[in-house]
């Protein structure tokens, strides 16, 4: 990050690779990994060395244009079959985050309607790079409609990481966040830890700390004392995934704190672009929830954390109802219940066919 660009360069398309930023290694080392295979962005992509929902969508189209680009076919149908098979394997990765799956249906929907294989390569690049300026401007809107429901002096807590990181651009939660601070709202954030892997500690905190805002990390088992104190004035979080009827899918320990948060009459907001809404599933109990290794549970930075032989289970996802959630904040405008009604008015469209990986649960 500099004075003059604050966003980190999370993922791009440089000199015919694509160029990554290992969130695995922040907050300690700003390393970068140079892609030039498809099978390699995958398995970055299931170590979480890039996350965040819309952060992986066009980690994903750009993924689809270097299959593309790489292909050795000269027909169009034999590079499609090989874009097609590029886009199922990516898909598999993360079958929570509907961006990544939205995002490979847009380039080879694309790709479908040119004419010749050079053509095609070309175009899978372009589409990649438009949903990536898609959702750099997302970010800024949400950021500009969510500030109005901070109030000046809040203090804001948040779930996971929803910044730069999660987004490839500004932010959802957190560009709300973001954006209350340049408006010289002088908030504060609570950071929940957000275990197993810490992406609040870790990258949540990396980011805040970079743009000036002032923050408290919490471990994720204090943010119901904190409520109960009156020491939060809102929560505000990200999305993987919003069902037709606002349920939500978010980094789990998510569905507690929107518990927590109508015990103590604290507003909840969710914060995301709408290529996250995926009005074919009808509600939460349709999303399919991905579970990671266990050793993400028994052990921390390669340190074994529980008994030999200890199991661990390792959803890496859960389900907010809708009934918790006071309002969708989407770059579109603000949604609030009945969410089947104002979800759909905002895409101004009928329900879409995802294709998404299956559940494990």
């Amino acid at each position: 990050m500099t004075a003059e660009s604050p966003e980190p360069n999370v993922v791009s398309w440089n000199a015919g690779r694509i160029r990554l930023l290992d969130q695995s290694r922040l907050p300690a080392e700003e390393a970068y990994l140079e892609i030039d295979d498809c099978r390699v962005l995958a398995k970055a992509i299931r170590e979480m060395r890039i996350r965040g929902a819309p952060a992986l969508g066009v980690a994903a189209a750009y993924g689809l244009a270097l299959a593309a680009s790489r292909s050795s076919a000269v027909d169009p149908a034999g590079l499609l079959a090989q874009m097609e098979e590029a886009a199922e394997m990516l898909r598999s990765t993360r079958p929570t985050a509907v961006n990544l799956a939205w995002a490979l249906e847009r380039v080879l929907g694309a790709a479908r309607e040119s004419a010749g294989a050079t053509a095609m390569a070309e175009v899978a690049l372009s589409e990649a790079g438009r949903i990536h300026r898609e959702e750099i401007g997302a970010g800024r809107a949400i950021g500009r409609l969510g500030a109005k429901l901070v109030a000046a002096g809040a203090t804001v807590l948040t779930h996971c990481n929803t910044g730069a990181l999660a987004t490839a651009g500004y932010g959802t939660a957190l560009g709300v966040i973001r954006t209350a601070h340049e408006q010289g709202k002088r908030i504060r954030v609570l950071v929940d830890e957000t275990r197993p892997l810490l992406q609040g500690a870790r990258l949540t905190a990396w980011e805040l700390q970079r743009l000036g805002i002032p923050f408290t990390v919490i471990v994720d088992g204090a943010a119901g004392e904190m409520m109960r104190r009156g020491r939060v004035d809102c929560v505000v979080v990200g999305a993987d995934r919003i069902a037709a009827n606002g349920d939500v899918a978010n980094k789990v320990g998510t569905y507690s704190l929107a518990v927590l948060a109508k015990e103590n009459e604290v507003p909840f907001y969710v914060a995301a672009p709408t290529s996250t809404i995926d009005l074919s599933i009808a509600t939460g109990d349709d999303i399919p929830i991905e579970e990671r290794p266990p050793e993400e549970v028994t052990t921390f930075a390669g340190t074994r954390t529980t008994p030999d032989g200890a199991a661990a289970a390792n959803l890496a996802f859960d389900v907010t109802p809708a009934r918790y959630v006071g309002a969708v904040i989407t770059e579109r405008g603000i949604a609030r219940p009945p969410y089947d009604e104002s979800l759909a008015r905002l895409l101004g469209t009928g329900a879409r066919a995802v294709k998404t990986g299956a559940s494990k649960w």
